[in-house]
C-alpha cells in the first residue's frame, strides 16, 4: 500500500488489522485485556481480528478465551503443548488475515494506548514501528546487566543491529509478514529476524506497565536458552574465536616443545616440572572440552532443523471459519 492509501484506510477505519497475542497460562487477564484491546482497536478500525495463541496453557485461559464475546473477533490456536513464546508468534503470522499485524502481549506490560501511536508512524510510510522501553527499573540489576551484556554482544558478532530495550511489541506491515513467514529455521529469535529482513523501521518509547496478575515465565534459564538461539542464529563468531583460540595455543605449545627438547638437550632432564604439567593438562582438556561444547552447540542447532519436525501442533482452533467484519 502507499503512503495515501495507508492514510485513506486509517481515515475510513477500513484498515484490515490482525493483532497476534500469545497467551500462556494469562486466566486472570484474559477478560479485561482482550476488552480493552477489542474496544482500542474498534476505535481505529472497523475491520480487525484478534488471533489469541494459547500456548499449551495448564490453567483456564483457553475456557475463558472461548467464552469472549463474538464481537470481539477473537481467534483461537490451541497449541498441543508448551511451545514457546517464539514459536507462538510465529503461528500467529502464519494465520494473520490483515493489512498489517500487531504483536502484543496479554499480561497488559504492553500498553495498548500506544498503538494509535504505532499506527500514525505506519501511515508515514514506516512498514515496522517497535516499541522501545524507556527503562528497564522494574528489573533486577543483574538482569539488566545481562540484557546489556546481551545486546552489546550481538552487535559485536553479527552484522544486523538489534535495537537496545526493543521486544516483541510491535507493528508490520503485510510485506513483512509475508517475509518473516518465509523463513523456515525452527530454532527462532524472533528479535533477529525483526531485524534481518529490514524495510524502513521505527521506534516508539513506551513505558511498561506492571503485570495484571500472575507471573512471567521467562526465568533466567529461558532467557539463557533464547540468548544462546540468539548467537548460534545469526553468528558463527564463536567458531571462529575457539578456532583462533585453538592456533594461538598451538603456537605457544610448540615454542615450549622446542624449550623444553633444548632445555633437555644442554641441560639433561630434571624430575621436577609435574605440577606445571599438571596444570598445562587441565588448562588445554578445559580449552578442549569448551570448544566442544561451542562446537555440540551448532551441532544441536543442525540436528533440530535437518529433522524438518513442524515448528507446531494444533489441538483445536476457533473462529477460522467465520466471515470476519
Amino acid at each position: 500500500m502507499t503512503i495515501q492509501q495507508r492514510q485513506r484506510a486509517i481515515q475510513d477505519k477500513m484498515a484490515f488489522i490482525s493483532c497476534v497475542v500469545p497467551v500462556y497460562n494469562e486466566q486472570d487477564t484474559i477478560e479485561p485485556f482482550f476488552t480493552e484491546l477489542a474496544n482500542r482497536l474498534r476505535d481505529i478500525t472497523h475491520r480487525f481480528e484478534i488471533i489469541a495463541i494459547d500456548d499449551g496453557s495448564c490453567d483456564a485461559s483457553l475456557a475463558r478465551l472461548k467464552a469472549m464475546p463474538k464481537e470481539y473477533q477473537i481467534k483461537i490456536i490451541s497449541f498441543s503443548r508448551n511451545f514457546g513464546k517464539e514459536i507462538a508468534l510465529t503461528a500467529g503470522l502464519d494465520h494473520v488475515s490483515g493489512e498489517l499485524a500487531i504483536l502484543m502481549d496479554a499480561d497488559f506490560q504492553h500498553p495498548t494506548e500506544v498503538l494509535p501511536l504505532f499506527i500514525e508512524q505506519w501511515q508515514q510510510g514506516y512498514d515496522m514501528v517497535y516499541g522501545v522501553r524507556k527503562n528497564r527499573d522494574s528489573e533486577s540489576k543483574l538482569k539488566r546487566g545481562l540484557a546489556r551484556l546481551f545486546y552489546w554482544i550481538m552487535s559485536k558478532i553479527t552484522k544486523i543491529d538489534i535495537p537496545n530495550n526493543a521486544g516483541d511489541f510491535r507493528l508490520i506491515d503485510k510485506k513483512v509478514i509475508v517475509a518473516l513467514n518465509g523463513f523456515q529455521e525452527r530454532a527462532r529469535f524472533m528479535k533477529g529476524l525483526y531485524a534481518w529482513v529490514g524495510y524502513r523501521h521505527i521506534a516508539v518509547p513506551f513505558e511498561t506497565h506492571q503485570r495484571y496478575a500472575g507471573k512471567s515465565g521467562w526465568g533466567f534459564s529461558q532467557l539463557t536458552e533464547l540468548a544462546i538461539t540468539g548467537i548460534t542464529s545469526f553468528s558463527d563468531v564463536p567458531l571462529r574465536i575457539w578456532g583462533i583460540v585453538g592456533f594461538v595455543i598451538s603456537v605457544f605449545s610448540l615454542i615450549y616443545a622446542i624449550y623444553i627438547v633444548t632445555v633437555t638437550l644442554l641441560y639433561g632432564t630434571d624430575l621436577p616440572g609435574f605440577p606445571s604439567i599438571i596444570v598445562a593438562v587441565m588448562f588445554l582438556g578445559g580449552i578442549q572440552l569448551l570448544s566442544v561444547g561451542i562446537l555440540g552447540e551448532y551441532i544441536a542447532r543442525i540436528f533440530a532443523e535437518v529433522k524438518q519436525r513442524p515448528k507446531y501442533l494444533i489441538a483445536e482452533q476457533h473462529g477460522f471459519d467465520s466471515v470476519g467484519p
